[in-house]
């Protein structure tokens, strides 16, 4: 593997934020999740659950609820009152309809997606209709005192049932009146304080499942207006609940950090007669679990704690894969984080701001696996505050240090900082080139003479850098298809001729940078691009997919080259391809030609081209496992994979020099020691 002199940075102090709800889309294979600060995101569960579209937020609109309506058209809504329907393309808010009834806490689609009903804060259920380039207002329901906090269409759409405080509705939609309203606390007695109704669903049997601040799910018969089934699952509320497609289970998600599945199952073998019973409980998250889903394969859950959590049914599971395994995700799957390697510094990006800082440095040399004490301590140089609610999207810092560039949703923002001593002055470049906003990616050429932008349909902007600081536009390169979707990440060649862009319709295209002409496209492939590089001798493209699968295309040549052919026809280890994070950075070391430097959130690997790789029956081991082995041992073990897990959650790492790396980590316990605190739960023998 070679030895490394390496700079453990822990002080990027990125804080996800909570997740507040998900919206599963059973047909198309997509789970749209919404965080605390507005930020929604999609993963592709085909795509190996990869995070495929990030739309940043905006702290003037929240996001209490999200859904799937019309086939492929997804829609949000929160207490700014007003309902959003968000550009997948593009990635931002492409409309907006004010709801009228205040706070919109709770939204539900029809089972053909073509009404849309939302809970308000006045107490009112109100329909829309979804029709082309937007939604229409269609009528309200009948009102009644209380905010609406959840909602649940019956499978035929003839009713919708609808939650408040101490009692929950249902509603006839033709007709607009409440057909059945039932007090959820009539059966108890001496009760001081109020019921809070969390979550409901109205399934086909015409039951209504509802979860409530009392720890219950609860089983009502909507007709009779009766209690079917109670069940405490909690001390404290059970705040969101799913059920599967088929009504056979059902899984809910509590404030202790608590999830459950319920199944209906016989009461004895070969008997018809069928209950619910709790049969399954989990304990993934530390704080709230404000949100789940039921997909066919997988219960889902999102907590406050920021992860994700994704837990496959075992019972559905054919063979040892991607859905047999247990996933929590907790960072996205794209770089926050950018290096200056000439001026060894380091951009991170936060929701609202950006932090440059200088690398400390030693005179110290030492033995492998050495902690080396510091001469320079690591310096917090700038901190950029953007202006405004909305959040960043993407930003970049120049290799030589001297330019910082982000965009939002409506602006571009391009700084020239200059260092004086142990003295820093940064000045914003006036009068940028008006572009195509929102910019998705960022990229300063090797020599920090160019930079560029990646913009919608498939466009990439060339701005030239000027000094003493400013810019001018040089050229637009297009697709030559056109492509409907933004490009979402880019890599540039050393030495400034090629360019290749990838989109989100998994295009990868290739675009001469000297003579501005689109040079070739990738072949297609079935999986999205997580992370790309262009070798800095050979000028051949590096390609990492969510699959786990690895190509290299010669850019001179337009095709793949004979290794990429070899690692294809030959396979890549199984354990290598059931890892569950993508790659997210490649980089190169110009010092070993044949090495390649990639990571993902678990590991980190420098791939030895010149070495055989490993059949199925070696082991993909760690290097601190590999060195612990006889010298005989290892060099029946010599393979082209050498893996270090040591740094961990990696959200960056990169090439310094020939010799020397820089690690970015974020350690879980630090994030927990930001967030509030759980619920305390006694716990036996304490």
């Amino acid at each position: 593997m070679g030895e490394f002199e390496v700079h453990r940075v822990r002080f990027f102090g990125l804080v996800p934020a909570g997740v507040r709800c998900l919206a599963w889309h059973p047909r198309g294979g997509r789970l749209a999740l919404a965080r605390t600060d507005g930020t929604v995101e999609i993963y592709n569960f085909a795509a190996n659950y990869f995070q495929e579209k990030v739309i940043p937020g905006n702290e003037a609109r929240s996001v209490e609820a999200l859904c799937w309506a019309a086939g492929e058209r997804l829609f949000g809504a929160g207490l700014g009152g007003d309902i959003t329907e968000y550009d997948l393309a593009r990635l931002c808010a492409a409309r907006s309809v004010d709801g009228c009834g205040g706070p919109i806490w709770s939204m539900a689609a029809n089972s053909s997606g073509t009404q849309l009903a939302i809970g308000c804060e006045d107490g009112s259920v109100k329909l829309f209709q979804v029709v082309p380039g937007g939604i229409e207002f269609e009528r309200n329901l009948d009102r009644r005192k209380g905010r609406i906090l959840c909602l649940s269409w019956h499978p035929s759409d003839t009713h919708i049932a609808a939650g408040s405080i101490d009692v929950l509705r249902v509603f006839n939609v033709c007709s607009g009146q409440t057909v059945q309203r039932i007090m959820v606390n009539y059966h108890v007695q001496k009760v001081k304080r109020e019921c809070i109704v969390w979550s409901i669903a109205f399934l086909s049997s015409g039951t209504v499942v509802t979860s409530d601040s009392f720890g219950r799910v609860q089983f009502w018969d909507w007709e009779q207006g009766t209690l079917l089934e109670s069940h405490t699952v909690s001390t404290s509320a059970v705040l969101s609940l799913a059920v599967s497609e088929k009504e056979d289970s059902i899984v809910v998600g509590t404030s202790t950090g608590a999830t459950y599945q319920f199944q209906l199952l016989p009461v004895k073998m070969g008997s018809l007669e069928k209950r619910w019973v709790r049969t399954k409980p989990f304990q993934h998250h530390t704080h709230d679990v404000r949100a789940v889903a039921h997909s066919s394969m997988a219960l889902i859950s999102g907590g406050l704690d920021a992860q994700l959590v994704i837990r496959p049914l075992m019972e559905k599971v054919q063979k040892k894969g991607y859905d047999a395994a247990l996933r929590k995700i907790t960072f996205p799957h794209r770089r926050l984080v950018s290096c200056a390697r000439k001026a060894r510094l380091l951009l991170f990006q936060f929701s609202q701001h950006l932090e440059l800082w200088r690398l400390g440095s030693t005179d110290e040399t030492g033995k492998d696996g050495e902690v080396l004490p510091l001469c320079r301590m690591p310096e917090h140089l700038v901190q950029l505050k953007s202006k405004g609610p909305e959040h960043i999207y993407c930003s970049c810092v120049s290799p030589c240090g001297s330019w910082v560039a982000y965009s939002t949703a409506s602006r571009f923002h391009l700084y020239r900082v200059q260092y004086e001593g142990d003295g820093v002055s940064i000045k914003k470049v006036p009068k940028v080139p008006k572009l195509l906003l929102p910019a998705y990616q960022l990229q300063f050429s090797s020599d920090s003479g160019s930079l560029f932008v990646a913009s919608a349909r498939g466009s990439v902007h060339v701005l030239q850098l000027l000094e003493p600081g400013g810019c001018k536009h040089l050229h637009t390169f297009r697709p030559p298809s056109g492509s409907p979707e933004a490009v979402y990440l880019l890599a540039s060649s050393t030495d400034g001729h090629w360019l290749a862009a990838v989109s989100g319709d998994w295009a990868i295209h290739i675009y001469n940078v000297k003579c501005f002409k689109h040079h070739c496209t990738v072949p297609t492939y079935t999986c999205a691009v997580t992370a790309l590089a262009i070798h800095p001798l050979t000028n051949n493209l590096v390609i990492a997919y969510s699959d786990q699968q690895l190509f290299e295309f010669s850019i001179p040549e337009k095709q793949y080259t004979a290794w990429s052919r070899m690692v294809q026809n030959f396979g890549l280890h199984k354990v290598w391809l059931e890892r569950d994070s993508p790659i997210t950075h490649i980089t190169f070391n110009p010092k070993n030609p044949s090495h390649i430097l990639l990571h993902d959130i678990y590991m980190f690997c420098v791939l030895d081209k010149s070495l055989p790789l490993p059949d199925n029956s070696a082991l993909l081991m760690n290097q601190s496992t590999l060195k612990q082995l006889p010298e005989t041992a290892r060099q029946r073990q010599l393979h082209a994979f050498k893996i270090c897990k040591k740094f961990q959650p990696l959200l960056f790492a990169d090439l310094l020099d020939e010799n020397c790396l820089v690690m970015v980590e974020r350690p879980i316990m630090d994030i927990k020691t930001q967030l509030p605190l759980p619920i305390q739960q006694k716990k036996f023998g304490t």
